[in-house]
């Protein structure tokens, strides 16, 4: 297969020059590869998304799919993966999406540890609705619903997805193409549920641009299975653009743990090859 082999006759309607496109550019690179070398099957992946400009991976990823609701990517996930345990699945996400409305299934899926990936698209806004401040927002961030600013400090996912549990995490950059498809790789690889923070400027309403790409260095030689240095990579940026402050990427974290599935013994093969003969008349006796 060739990456071309995903792509959709969809139109491509994100804001010219969006690092979006060369995200999706890099999944399918990296889909193609993994089916050609016998790791995966490309009728076995399965990708659910939110709501947000990261969603339109939806319309041009050539795979099964499904359109979730806005910061319910990981429970559709969850529930693909609980449904059929041989699929590849695959969530995407934004940092509205999945901080804001979604942080709750965010933590627990962090915790479930199933083999999932999950990828976040954080451009410190909701830019579909036109700049809206999100969880990641820097203070002093100016948009619609923070005109005078955003007087809250930013969170910080990545020590939130340690905290709480998940077997993989990691931060890339989208305009660095080459680290962006090593670390989808990788991720997808990992057997547990895998994290990529996928740090990318929004042109139109968060133009980061010159400041990540002064003080962005990649992570090399650590100790991935060392928590503690991980959560201090993690706490090396606190999300604002008040100093100057470096910003890591590369693999934060990596340990091997028994997955959510490994541990259900009704998980154990998908739930429509478990034959069910229910007695539907004694059944609706009960309520009668």
């Amino acid at each position: 297969m060739e990456a071309k082999d995903f792509a959709t006759k969809q139109e491509i309607t994100w804001c010219p020059g969006c690092p979006n496109v060369g995200i999706n550019q890099q999944v399918r690179e990296v889909l193609a590869e993994l089916v050609n070398e016998g790791k995966i099957k490309a009728k076995d992946i399965a990708v659910s998304a939110g709501i947000g400009c990261h969603a339109k991976n939806y319309d041009y990823l050539n795979v099964n799919a499904f359109y979730g609701l806005h910061g319910r990517t990981l429970p559709v996930a969850l529930g693909i993966k609980m449904a059929n345990p041989e699929l590849t699945v695959i969530g995407i996400g934004g940092d509205g999406d999945t901080y804001a409305e979604g942080i709750g299934h965010f933590v627990q899926n962090c915790r479930h540890n199933a083999d999932i990936t999950m990828f976040v698209h954080d451009n410190q806004n909701f830019a579909l609705t036109t700049g809206q401040s999100t969880p990641t927002s820097e203070k002093g961030f100016k948009g619609f619903s923070t005109p005078s600013g955003e007087e809250e400090s930013p969170m910080n996912p990545m020590s939130v997805a340690l905290a709480s549990g998940a077997t993989f995490v990691a931060r890339t950059f989208a305009l660095d193409l080459a680290h962006l498809k090593e670390t989808i790789r990788k991720a997808i690889e990992h057997k547990g549920f895998s994290f990529i923070e996928v740090l990318m400027p929004c042109l139109i309403f968060h133009n980061n641009m010159a400041y990540l790409r002064k003080n962005i260095y990649k992570v090399e030689g650590n100790d991935a299975g060392d928590f503690k240095k991980a959560m201090d990579l993690a706490l090396e940026w606190d999300y604002s653009y008040e100093k100057d402050q470096k910003i890591p990427i590369g693999l934060f974290y990596q340990i091997k743990k028994a997955t959510f599935e490994d541990q259900w013994a009704h998980l154990g093969k998908p739930c429509y090859q478990i034959e069910r003969r229910v007695d539907w008349k004694k059944l609706s006796e009960e309520f009668k």
